[in-house]
């Protein structure tokens, strides 16, 4: 008897490793973002021990931590406004009675940027805001806010803006625009962006109403800087280089970036790799008008 035949059974390995090809294109295709990068699974939320940063500890020396600040400013601001009491009382007045209009709920001492747009004004402070407890006066500079009485320009709104990670922030280029006017200041400088925002046309009517970007940033040393204290802006707020560099380097509006910075490489690029947060960081941007009742 002859033995049993070997079968021999073959099989073509390639639909196989084109399927498996297949599989792994698919699956960079729904990773893949219309700008062309791929979208990483989302990173885990950080534990309550590591998001430490920049929440105020319980520990924390609230008056060191001022007194500090106050150094800081008067070493790195040159004209530096430091207001007597009275002036201080006036500052923290309307501070906190535009707080307490929009709802903006202070749970730690932090401190807010606050701008004052009257024409006759046209200056920002640094309030220390607390829960309970007095409100701190540190100081500011001049600024420039919206400029009325020409086209496309408008009236900086009043109210509380929030600097979050819903907006990312950007850095000027330094480029002149055709003016031979840097708007947003030298290369580097820090745009923080509150997103858009409902102002009031400066132009032809008083009282109507359109979308405006609101912009906190700095100016051309060179031409810009000398009008800080006068309006002159399209309704964006114009702020000195040195405070610009101020509140970047110590991340004054900063609590809610550095957050996001922990696990989203976006805004840990924004951010100054030489920094020092104070615990004290807010997000607040305060705009109120002194020329207006309360």
């Amino acid at each position: 008897m002859r033995p049993a035949a070997r079968i021999r059974i073959m099989v073509d390995v390639r639909p196989i490793r084109a399927i498996c090809v297949l599989s792994f294109l698919a699956g960079l295709l729904v990773a893949t973002r219309a700008d062309g990068g791929l979208r990483m699974p989302p990173a885990p939320a950080p534990s309550p021990a590591v998001a430490t940063p920049p929440q105020v500890a319980p520990s924390i020396d609230v008056e060191a931590e001022v007194s500090q600040l106050r150094r800081a400013l008067s070493d790195e601001v040159p004209h530096l406004i430091v207001d007597r009491p009275i002036g201080k009382q006036e500052w923290i007045a309307r501070t906190r009675a535009a707080v307490n209009a929009s709802g903006l709920a202070i749970q730690r001492p932090q401190l807010l940027v606050v701008v004052d747009r009257n024409p006759r004004m046209q200056q920002m402070r640094l309030i220390l805001a607390r829960p309970q407890g007095d409100w701190d006066d540190l100081g500011g500079t001049k600024v420039s806010t919206g400029q009325v009485g020409r086209y496309d320009y408008f009236l900086t709104p009043t109210g509380i803006f929030l600097h979050t990670d819903a907006v990312l922030d950007w850095r000027a280029e330094g480029t002149f625009n055709t003016h031979h006017v840097r708007g947003l200041g030298e290369s580097g400088m820090r745009v923080w962006d509150f997103g858009w925002q409902r102002a009031v046309r400066g132009w032809r009517s008083a009282t109507k109403v359109s979308k405006m970007r609101l912009l906190l940033h700095a100016t051309d040393p060179d031409t810009l800087a000398r009008r800080l204290g006068r309006a002159a802006s399209k309704g964006c707020i114009r702020i000195p280089e040195a405070m610009n560099l101020f509140l970047d380097r110590h991340g004054i509006l900063d609590v809610s970036y550095e957050q996001a910075a922990q696990h989203n490489p976006r805004f840990q690029a924004v951010l100054l790799s030489d920094r020092t947060p104070t615990p004290l960081a807010g997000n607040a941007l305060v705009v109120v008008d002194s020329s207006q009742k309360r």
